[in-house]
């Protein structure tokens, strides 16, 4: 008889609906370890961060998701805002698992249930992680105002081709749209910078879009975000940085300008757009963006 009974959160649409499929061995995985799982499917956007916040509400101390990073910027708000805390576990079953890679949670989703289950059955200690705050959001693994945003948006909008190539097709999309440089004013801890930008990323792990190394530097454990800013590029060059961008090697560019912050405000002279975790956010001209230490327990 299982030992033990955990809630299991499920976006059916993660990597292109790759997280449904792999559902029922998930719970084969679980089950082999005396762990059973009541599965919670969400139905929209937005619905899984309900149900995970209810559940805690309820009393469930440990939540597992088995998702993308979308799926976990849902999971997150949905801890931070319950009543009581929770830990997360995490089945990378997205497109590109950013976060786990952040966290060192193996990208291979069976490899991953199976370690999941086996710290679970034996207790083992949680490890605590960072939580980024972006007005009245949280966000897991990194925020991102400006052409990042854009790409991220139009990456929504396909539903083909599958994996990292969505992201490289929507550059290329908005690179031919033009892109835009908004006026930007960035005060962070005792930095100030004032100008145009091609954008602006606050991270709290090194990958954005699971093939974009852009701050290579961070640790989602260390109680600070990584500022990039990003002076304005014309397509040319922009094609020049992706390859460095890509492996990491970008810092040292002239374009690129870093800092370790706890706390960034962000005054756009109009709105512009912002993603947190991949996640398009509303428009808007104002950030008040802020690291919380060890706010998150993993499983």
């Amino acid at each position: 008889m299982p030992t033990a009974s955990i809630p299991l959160f499920v976006n059916p649409t993660a990597g292109r609906g790759r997280s449904a499929r792999r559902l029922e061995r998930v719970r084969e995985i679980l089950a082999e370890a005396d762990l059973d799982c009541s599965v919670h499917t969400s139905t929209a956007v937005g619905h899984l961060e309900e149900l995970v916040r209810d559940a805690i509400n309820a009393g469930a101390d440990q939540v597992v998701v088995a998702g993308g990073d979308g799926s976990i910027y849902e999971a997150v708000n949905g801890i931070m805002r319950a009543d009581r805390s929770a830990a997360l576990g995490v089945i990378p079953t997205g497109t590109g698992n950013d976060f786990a890679k952040a966290s060192d949670i193996p990208l291979d989703w069976e490899h991953a249930t199976q370690l999941l289950a086996s710290r679970t059955v034996a207790a083992a200690a949680f490890r605590t992680i960072d939580i980024g705050r972006m007005n009245d959001r949280y966000f897991a693994n990194g925020a991102g105002i400006g052409f990042d945003a854009k790409v991220t948006k139009v990456a929504r909008s396909y539903r083909w081709p599958t994996g990292d190539l969505v992201y490289l097709l929507a550059i290329f999309r908005c690179m031919a749209d033009g892109i835009a440089t908004p006026h930007l004013r960035i005060t962070a801890d005792e930095l100030e910078w004032s100008g145009p930008v091609t954008l602006a990323n606050v991270s709290n792990g090194p990958w954005i879009g699971g093939m974009f190394h852009i701050a290579p530097m961070a640790k989602n454990n260390d109680a600070k975000l990584d500022l990039l800013i990003a002076d304005p590029v014309s397509r040319g060059r922009l094609l020049t940085l992706l390859p460095k961008l890509m492996r990491g090697r970008h810092m040292d560019e002239p374009e690129i300008s870093h800092a370790g912050v706890s706390k960034v405000t962000i005054s756009a002279s109009a709105p512009v757009p912002s993603h947190l975790d991949g996640e398009v956010q509303a428009m808007a001209s104002e950030f008040e963006i802020e690291v919380l230490p060890a706010a998150l327990n993993l499983l």
